[in-house]
């Protein structure tokens, strides 16, 4: 057992093989250490999110050292049958690759008895694990950008189908029609861990497909002509719902998501006098405006962006950010171009009605999960109720100066958990060099660009393992990825290093074509465990 460090509050636990890990994940499940907040297992890996004031990494260490990992998990008796078309892209490389023929492959897999190891990459996207050890090939060398969604893939010891079109590496040899996400069902997810499934080839099986639908968010709550509302005039780029975050839904691959800079969120809401994790808009790049059709109190911050005010009689005025802002029947707020940052929080006083998707109002970008996106003519409901609003803020400012295009913004790295797959010249280019924000970027993640790429040791495969916002990945290119919230639960490039926590909100404010510079606070080793 190997403890290796990702960040001030996640530890990744390396152990021998896929056994081992799902012991662990059983054991601390059973029998949980109090601090633990998330645990995500994968491949040969246990991902855990703990509490920094109750735990320390090396007390958590020492908690699972002693853990017994001899128990196999018993298999649940749900078994899920999928109908394939055996018509995948790769069918014929798998079959060079394995030194069998089309139907063999074919043959092989739908024989196969397998299990829903973990879930991760994307929601309702199972590994699973029991089938012919023939059929085990490795990851595509030039992954896709786009894979169709209800793809049915192999990679390594693996087999999947993807629920939804995304990018991706492994191999595809078939499509189902299945849907293996649907909001709609309870559980979303078809494949929870330790469902067995058999996979049916449709050209040999009258097998039917069952009926359902992808939904990604729910429709919102029906309005009254008198409720108090805003009605979004322009949206250049769609805002989003964005709170705290949704938790406790790593079982079925779903991560945490929530607002890029959650300082800004819950000054927002202080502003308004709203509590803390109330629902507000995230809008990217400023150019937003709306129509109040009553009295509201409005709460704008993070990025610093000029705001007017047009009464109904066509007076104007400017407002400012981090200030509660009075508004009339009538009045238009228009959001201009922030010179600085990337992302401003608008929060209305007594919150929007906004119904919660799997516990939380955050809406996913990657995963599309959460409320749909505010666009030109969308009309949002605010409520009125007082109860649990508190007086507004008056003393509410940035926690930090928003960066500019074309300047350097310096982030504390914690080195790990791969900073060993790295050479001495890869780690030393990581925060020797600046790197470049290019306009690729998203929620998802901010891709860099440097002068040198980040050298690795070899071209070895990693099994895919959990991962964590600010996780910085080294794709084959060296080019690497900072992770932002609507991030993969899972991934299967090294990660040379995570930014620390309290510099993820700055992370989530950098724009396009800023510099970064890269400063390890850590130097990589493995996490002693302590005596507990």
């Amino acid at each position: 057992m190997r403890f290796l460090p990702v960040s001030l509050t996640v530890l990744l636990v390396e152990l021998a093989d896929l056994d081992e890990t799902l012991a662990l994940f059983a054991s601390l499940q059973a029998n949980p250490v109090d601090g633990i907040e998330d645990m995500v297992p994968a491949a040969r890996t246990l991902m855990i999110r703990f509490r920094p004031e109750k735990l320390t990494a090396e007390k958590l260490a020492g908690a699972i050292a002693t853990r017994d990992l001899s128990a196999r998990i018993e298999p649940s008796d749900k078994c899920v049958e999928i109908p394939v078309r055996y018509d995948g892209e790769d069918l014929a490389d798998v079959a060079e690759l394995t030194g069998l023929s089309v139907e063999d492959v074919i043959r092989r897999h739908t024989e196969s008895k397998f299990t829903v190891a973990f879930c991760g990459f994307a929601p309702g996207f199972g590994y699973l694990v029991g089938g012919d050890p023939a059929l085990q090939v490795p990851r595509r060398q030039s992954p896709r950008t786009k894979i169709p969604a209800g793809s049915v893939a192999l990679a390594g010891a693996f087999s999947g189908v993807y629920p939804q079109a995304s990018p991706g590496g492994w191999q595809i040899i078939g499509t189902t029609p299945e849907k293996m996400w649907d909001l709609s069902r309870d559980p979303p997810a078809l494949f929870q861990p330790g469902y067995r499934v058999r996979f049916i080839d449709l050209s040999k099986s009258s097998t039917t497909v069952s009926a359902g639908t992808a939904k990604g968010s729910v429709e919102p709550p029906a309005q009254s002509a008198d409720a108090l509302a805003l009605k979004v005039l322009t949206a250049p780029m769609p805002a989003l719902f964005q709170d705290l975050g949704r938790f406790g839904q790593t079982g079925q691959g779903v991560s945490a998501s929530g607002a890029l800079d959650l300082g800004a969120l819950k000054a927002a809401n202080r502003v308004v006098g709203n509590p803390v994790d109330f629902a507000c808009l995230e809008i990217t790049l400023g150019g937003f405006s709306f129509e109040v059709n009553g009295r509201a109190v409005l709460g704008i911050t993070g990025a610093p962006c000029p705001i007017s005010v047009r009464d109904a009689s066509g007076r104007m005025q400017t407002a400012e950010t981090y200030q509660p802002i009075s508004l009339e029947p009538g009045d238009v707020v228009t959001l201009g171009h922030a010179p600085k940052g990337m992302r401003s929080y608008l929060a209305m006083r007594g919150g929007f009605a906004v119904k919660p998707v799997l516990g939380s109002a955050s809406t996913d970008t990657l995963a599309i999960v959460g409320p749909d996106t505010v666009s030109t003519g969308t009309v949002l409901t605010i409520q009125t109720e007082t109860k649990g609003l508190a007086p507004v803020s008056l003393t509410e400012a940035p926690a930090f100066e928003h960066p500019a295009s074309g300047e350097t913004v310096t982030l504390d790295v914690i080195m790990g958990p791969r900073s060993d797959w790295f050479t001495e010249a890869g780690i030393a280019t990581l925060s020797g060099q600046l790197w470049t924000m290019t306009p690729q970027s998203n929620r998802v993640g901010i891709r860099l660009s440097g002068d040198a790429p980040l050298e690795r040791k070899d071209k070895a495969e990693l099994p895919s393992e959990g991962t964590a916002t600010g996780a910085i990945q080294v794709p084959h290119s060296g080019q690497p990825v900072l992770f932002l919230a609507d991030h993969p639960l899972t991934g299967g490039y090294p990660v040379i290093g995570t930014v620390a926590e309290y510099h993820l909100d700055l992370a989530g404010q950098i724009p396009v074509n800023a510099k970064i510079c890269f400063r390890p606070v850590t130097a990589f080793a493995d996490i002693k465990p302590a005596k507990v």
